[in-house]
């Protein structure tokens, strides 16, 4: 299994799209996206730099809020 990160996209140019996620920002490249309207606002799965998947605000919300309940270790 290969680990896939959400990121809320926040920009984009052709295939490339600036994505946020915790206050982080990456470069994504849409390429494999190719057919499925994506646009500012919506969320995708990230993986090794390509947006591999577009999910609903709805699964989006309910997977921060998983995240948000893993303790902190430092």
């Amino acid at each position: 299994m290969c680990p896939a990160v959400l990121m809320k996209i926040t920009d984009t140019d052709g295939f490339n799209a600036t994505c946020e996620a915790k206050g982080i920002e990456r470069e994504v490249s849409l390429f494999m996206l190719q057919g499925e309207p994506v646009d500012v606002g919506d969320h995708v799965l990230i993986h090794v730099g390509y947006a591999i998947q577009k999910i609903s605000e709805k699964e989006a919300r309910f997977t921060w809020d998983l995240f948000d309940e893993i303790p902190e270790h430092g």
